[in-house]
């Protein structure tokens, strides 16, 4: 040490003075990076403290390090740089040597108080704040550095909550966090978890009658945690009865304070306890005192309805089934979260359990409705829980029915809990366990949909009521049904009295005293709702294409090859129809030239589809796929085949090839690929681009440009790939930037398309930054019709889409701001906007029907009602004896199994078993030389049990036929039942299915133990 300067014998006496504080505010391993004078074996030695014990342990050691070394000259300097750059400022502050800049005495207490009410309240923001709403803005104010941002994002695959834990330790090591994280917070719409972490900025008590707004208990917060040194802008004189307020309201004081009373409120409520903690604690203030303070801290949100809501809750007020009939963005949910809390209310008053179930139809609405609607308005009083595919909680969904008031899930979770009580798996549930039951979007209670599955089970148990009260015996508890809608529609109905049947076969459905509209404040709905202006935008369908026109001459060129004649026009649904009929007709019959033209057929009818919606390069796209995904499988046949002919070089192997292929085959590959360069060309030529898409695009200029950085807007189209292609056409379009437009696609998360899906968290990403404005145009399928909490959008355009009377209403029900526009852009020939006016004559029909219905005789109502229900239920009776009457009882050999496009056998159904009652498999060692494995692009998915691996093809012609899949160590081949044609021996005939569930018969389940003898390792 005697070679040790001066300077740095008084840096390492800077790090035992603040050793305590500065280890808080490190993050070890980034600062690691621009520690070059530390040796590499002592900076992994300290890496791997942080991995084993922790962050705290590892800047303990590097400290101790720094302290007891010898270090090369500037180290101290260098350690200051390397905590400023890796995102320590207020430890760098610390270890300044100058002490130019050392934080103050009341500066840390500030920050201690903070610090301290963050972790008191740590249990709420966990709970209801989603990580991902923040973490961009966190990094854009420096609250957090793009490491802090990766390592939170990597926390957050372990859960939400793992990621706001993650994120709350970091940000408290930054400077002035605690002002900029409620920034943030206003900034991403979380302003209740703000105020948690504030208290209300209306102060009633007398010593701030005479001040100014901006003195309330969160400004003194700000200024408290805002200030850098005590020298800066008089904070000693000037301000110190600000310091000395903020002071007081510590939350570790003795004394019982408004902002500890607030804290340990809201602490409480977020476990779901309406306690008292704190009003013990020794306040020395009067009871009035004690009030005033309860009611300025952390208010709850009040829950008022308006006129309009108050009427049509008004029979579910008094425990009748309704139905509420209300337009998007009226408020329909927050009638519900009313109704909700009057009846868990009075059950309580009357010492009975109350349990209201609130059911969605789409993962995304459960969190919605949990943290936008439920939670903020009933936490207080009541217990309140969220379940849905995308968590694990639903694995313990009983247990969580008893432990809450209120659980908001997705349908099907209470659909499968039913039926594992039914047979016997386990626990389950009971209808009965529920005293009230919201169903949300409730149109969709009809047919096979699970909300009319679960209600069949409601309706038959009302009838075994029924059967009981005559014969004086107990009845089962039923819940009351409350159902939310902007729109139940007509079902389709082109007459009145059928539009009057599908009203009152919801009401039946959901056994509803009534569906309730508003009648008496209608004037103040209409106030309340901002009906857009409604505008068409026709493009002229008479355009030169080039592009189509020699799609058109190719087609022309197959269906002469083939001697179809479809009566259809080409690029329409009806041409779609015909070519599927057709390919399963060729298929059925082992007609593979047939079917082969078929298939490709429908490939250009879609290429067509795209061509009159999107790009002209989005339709070459579509082809150029297909055909390189065959050539590759026709090859990958070849390859294998060439390899079994020994004796023969590269080149006569070469020359085989070709005749390998089948002449169709042949045919149908060198007529794109002699056409694709073509093709391209005339793709990539700007001049013949789509006139729909030219009006999409001045539409939507004109809408950016009028509103001057404030629009919000949504474009609803058809398929997925159609809303992939539309973002992507804008990103690469300058002129759409440059008044400010900032687009990205929303579809579904299902695996029912061929495209690939979002995810569910990717979903609330993009919908996040919509609603925070980093993106102002939505191009969505119709995922994002029904529910989603979107911001009020100044323009929503349906592009080329129509569907039905529901779709228009929720849709149009998205343009909510002032003054905004909902656009439909068609083609002048498409017959679009005459769909679209008979959507309009239908739902001023439902309206009518609603009345009508409103205004039957109860008598007959009931007697309506009663009929619908016994229907349904004898309806769903039938179709169960039906489907077992359909299930074969002979042996499932006497099926087989017959490749759809070349017909070879590849199976009997005696050698398939079936894995988790779905995936059906085959493990003969005689149907594995039947097959090619190639690697699968398409499907990359990962399960709990097994994972998928290659495509399976057939070796004769290169159909695929299923995938290859690991199940618990065995790879094993899953067939896809649509690749083949089924054939039935004992009545020769040949069948089509899209799905294993169709096929009536059953399979044994796969014996592990017997097919691992089948496995080729040892």
């Amino acid at each position: 040490m005697s070679n040790e300067s001066s300077a740095d014998k008084h840096f390492k006496y800077l790090i035992s003075c603040f050793r305590a504080r500065v280890k808080m505010y490190i993050q070890v391993e980034p600062v690691l990076d621009y520690l070059t004078f530390l040796p590499a074996e002592v900076k992994e030695q300290i890496q791997s403290t942080a991995t084993t014990t922790g962050n705290i342990r590892a800047v303990e050691l590097l400290l101790s390090t720094l302290e007891r070394g010898v270090w090369p000259p500037g180290w101290a300097r260098l350690f200051v740089e390397a905590l400023q750059r890796a995102g320590n400022p207020l430890a760098a502050r610390y270890m300044n040597p100058d002490l130019t800049d050392l934080p103050s005495p009341s500066f840390e207490n500030n920050h201690d108080e903070c610090l301290q009410l963050l972790n008191l309240l740590q249990p709420t923001l966990v709970d209801k704040l989603l990580v991902r709403d923040v973490l961009d803005k966190c990094l854009e104010v420096e609250l957090l550095t793009v490491e802090d941002r990766n390592r939170i994002a990597a926390a957050e695959n372990n859960g939400n909550e793992a990621g706001v834990r993650e994120l709350l330790r970091r940000i408290v090591q930054k400077e002035n966090w605690f002002s900029a994280f409620l920034t943030v917070l206003r900034q991403t719409e979380n302003e209740a978890l703000a105020q948690d972490l504030t208290g209300s900025a209306s102060d009633s008590s007398t010593e701030n009658e005479n001040s100014s707004q901006e003195d309330g208990p969160e400004e003194l917060l700000l200024l408290a945690t805002d200030q850098p040194s005590p020298e800066k802008d008089g904070w000693d004189t000037e301000n110190n009865s600000v310091e000395s307020s903020f002071m007081d309201s510590s939350v570790v004081s003795e004394s019982d304070t408004s902002l500890a009373e607030g804290s340990v409120n809201c602490l409480d409520e977020s476990l779901g306890h309406n306690s008292n903690m704190g009003s013990d604690s020794g306040s020395m203030g009067s009871d009035s005192d004690e009030e005033k303070a309860a009611e300025r801290v952390f208010p709850e949100p009040e829950l008022n309805l308006r006129p309009y809501q108050m009427e049509v809750a008004q029979p579910a007020l008094e425990g009748k089934n309704v139905i509420i009939c209300l337009p998007t963005g009226s408020g329909k949910t927050r009638v519900a979260v009313y109704i909700a809390k009057d009846h868990l209310d009075k059950k309580k008053k009357a010492s009975e359990l109350g349990k209201v179930m609130v059911l969605v139809n789409k993962v995304p609405l459960v969190e919605q409705l949990f943290r936008k609607e439920f939670q903020p308005f009933l936490k207080k009083w009541y217990n309140i829980t969220r379940l849905s595919g995308d968590t694990q909680l639903k694995i313990s969904f009983p247990k969580f029915v008893k432990s809450y008031d209120v659980i908001i899930s997705t349908a099907q979770i209470l659909e499968n809990s039913l039926l594992n009580s039914e047979k016997g798996e386990d626990d389950g549930v009971q209808l009965s366990d529920f005293s009230l039951i919201i169903i949300d979007e409730c149109h969709h209670t009809n047919k096979e949909a699970v909300y009319n599955n679960i209600m069949r089970r409601y309706l038959k148990q009302k009838l075994k009521n029924d059967k009981l009260k005559k014969e004086n015996k107990p009845v089962i508890p039923l819940p009351q049904i409350l159902g939310l809608t902007a729109s139940p529609g007509v079902g389709g109905a082109t007459k009145q009295a059928k539009a009057e049947e599908h009203i009152l076969k919801i009401c039946a459905n959901l056994d509803a005293f009534t569906i309730k509209t508003v009648k008496e404040n209608i004037g103040q709905l209409k106030d309340q709702i901002k009906e857009p202006c409604k505008k068409f935008v026709i493009a002229d369908d008479t355009r030169e294409d080039p592009f189509k026109d020699r799609l058109l001459e190719i087609m022309t060129t197959i269906q002469t090859f083939c001697q179809m004649s479809p009566m259809s026009d080409f690029g329409t649904q009806p041409y779609e129809q015909w070519a599927i009929q057709m390919e399963k007709k060729a298929a059925r019959e082992g007609n593979r030239k047939d079917r082969l033209c078929a298939e490709h057929l429908r490939k250009y009818n879609e290429a067509l589809q795209i061509n009159d919606t999107i790009r002209m390069i989005d339709a070459y796209n579509h082809l150029e796929t297909f055909y390189n995904d065959e050539k590759e499988k026709k090859m990958a046949v070849l390859e294998d085949d060439s390899d079994n002919d020994d004796g023969c070089d590269e080149d006569e192997k070469d020359e085989k090839k070709p005749l390998k292929l089948n002449d169709t085959d042949t045919f149908l590959m060198s007529l794109f690929f002699d056409n694709k360069n073509m093709l391209k060309k005339l793709a990539e030529n700007p001049e013949y681009e789509n006139e729909k898409l030219t009006k999409l695009r001045n539409t939507i200029m004109e809408q950016y440009t009028r509103t001057a950085g404030t629009a919000r807007g949504i474009i609803f189209t058809k398929t997925r790939q159609s809303a992939y292609a539309l973002s992507q056409w804008i990103t690469e379009n300058d002129k759409f930037a440059e008044v400010g437009v900032k687009a990205h696609h929303l579809i579904g998360a299902g695996h029912s398309s061929e495209f690939k899906p979002m995810t569910q968290n990717e979903q609330k990403e993009v919908i996040s930054k919509f609603r925070t404005g980093k993106i102002n145009l939505l191009i969505a399928t119709t995922v994002a019709e029904e529910g989603l909490d979107i911001k009020e959008c100044n323009i929503v355009i349906r592009y080329g889409l129509v569907t039905n009377e529901i779709a228009m209403v929720q849709a149009r029900g998205r343009a909510r701001a002032d003054e905004s526009t909902y656009v439909l852009v068609a083609h002048s020939g498409s017959g679009v906007v005459e769909r679209e006016t008979v959507n309009d004559f239908r739902e001023q029909m439902m309206y009518k029907a609603i009345d009508s219905v409103q205004n039957m005789k109860p008598a007959e109502y009931a007697h309506k009602i009663l009929e619908l229900q016994m229907q349904s239920i004898m309806e769903k009776k039938m179709k169960i004896k039906r489907s077992i009457a359909k299930q074969y009882k002979e042996n499932p050999s006497l099926i087989s199994f017959l490749c759809k496009n070349c017909s070879v056998l590849a199976c009997t159904g005696d050698y398939i078993h079936v894995i988790e009652k779905m995936h059906h498999v085959n493990m003969t060692p005689e149907f594995k030389k039947l097959y090619l494995v190639r690697e699968n692009k398409a499907l990359q998915k990962k399960f709990a049990d097994y994972q998928t691996n290659g495509e399976i093809i057939c070796k004769t012609c290169g159909q695929a036929w299923g995938t290859m899949m690991v199940h618990k160590g065995l790879d094993l081949p899953c067939l896809k039942i649509k690749n083949f044609v089924v054939f039935f021996k004992s009545n020769a005939t040949k069948k089509q299915y899209k799905q294993w569930v169709e096929l009536p018969i059953t399979f044994p389940a796969l014996d592990y133990s017997e097919y691992c003898l089948f496995s080729d390792e040892d």
